[in-house]
């Protein structure tokens, strides 16, 4: 009986002395993979990219392939189940960064969170600059790139637009495998929707017939001044003048008509010489819009600022403010005093001999 009795206590020290060992296994386990999971990662890339039909293996090939040595692919794969995430990853590009860990990657990818990208269209590009932007812009597909503006815009579904002030600028954010066109489309809607917004709260009595009218006016109300609080001064010294009758008589239109050869300087010949776009020339608007306006610019020729100025020049600070004059007279005088202002800039740049 001693002897039965002293092998059952073995036993019982045995199973306890391995469930002990179990137990501290499990614990030990726990630990790793608890540090594993909330340890920052040291990617040697930026970013990963999970294609359609990547499943877990093919992840972790391309995690490995990025730098990212952390974790056996089974704590991976364990951690994956534990967040639900098996099976459930979301095709798109994933940014990898020093202070990202384990457990934020793969709650990214389960939900979607992709690395967004972001191409902005600046107040006042023309349709030259803005796809000169876009083809810079990466990793955005360059699908247009081969293609006139008659050709993109065929391609954009408005076969027979004129590309020139149809984009609103703003800031566009994409994704990796979206294209040049996908960005186009989303800027091409905005600017449709901007503009109707404008013409429906039109002030009445404009001298403006068609929301392109409109979107043309805004255009050369964009390119005449940076200040935004001068916008609707501007646009109302331009309504005024086609109400009279009185040509726009505004620089930037002749800049657009001289197109690429413009390089830098406008003369008095470009100012007399002929061409669509001189409003020197030319009574009324301007065939096309001559840039892509603004909200602000869209709204200044919506609503203009009420007044009797028929003229403007610059001040001549630096601050690109305007005087704005009533009369001939006045704005000669106003005229007068910028030109003093420049000469006296110009003696003081000038170093002593």
């Amino acid at each position: 009986m001693a002897g039965a009795k002293r092998g059952c206590l073995w036993v019982v020290t045995l199973l306890l002395v391995l469930a002990a060992i179990v137990a501290g296994a499990g614990a030990w386990f726990f630990y790793k993979q608890s540090q594993f999971a909330d340890v920052p990662l040291t990617p040697s890339a930026d970013s990963v990219v999970i294609a359609s039909g990547d499943g877990m293996n093919s992840v972790l090939r391309k995690l490995r392939e990025a730098g990212v040595d952390e974790g056996q692919d089974t704590q991976w794969q364990l951690l994956a189940r534990q967040l639900d995430a098996a099976g459930k990853l979301k095709v798109g590009e994933y940014a990898l960064s020093t202070d990202l860990t384990p457990r934020e990657l793969l709650l990214r990818m389960r939900a979607g969170k992709v690395l967004q990208h972001r191409v902005t269209i600046i107040e006042g590009w023309n349709i030259r600059q803005l796809r000169a932007a876009l083809k810079r812009a990466d990793p955005l597909l360059h699908t247009t790139d081969a293609l006139d503006d008659a050709a993109l815009m065929d391609r954009l579904g408005f076969a027979g637009q004129h590309p020139e002030g149809r984009f609103l600028p703003e800031t566009y954010v994409y994704q990796r495998g979206d294209s040049d066109l996908d960005v186009l489309k989303r800027a091409h809607g905005a600017m449709e929707k901007a503009l109707d917004e404008a013409w429906e709260s039109r002030a009445p009595d404009l001298p403006i017939n068609t929301p392109y009218e409109l979107l043309t006016m805004a255009s050369i109300i964009e390119k005449e001044t940076a200040l935004a609080s001068e916008r609707p001064q501007i646009a109302g010294v331009f309504m005024r003048r086609l109400k009279i009758g009185m040509r726009l008589q505004t620089d930037p239109t002749v800049i657009y008509g001289i197109g690429a050869a413009y390089d830098g300087n406008i003369r008095r010949r470009d100012l007399t010489t002929d061409t669509p776009y001189n409003t020197y020339t030319r009574s009324g608007l301007t065939p096309t819009p001559i840039a892509m306006p603004s909200r602000d610019a869209l709204m200044a020729a919506a609503q203009p600022a009420p007044g009797d100025a028929l003229y403007f020049v610059a001040v001549g600070d630096g601050s690109g403010a305007h005087v704005f004059s009533p009369s001939l007279d006045k704005h000669n005088a106003a005229v007068a005093r910028y030109l003093q202002q420049l000469r006296q800039q110009r003696t003081q740049e000038t170093p002593a001999q």
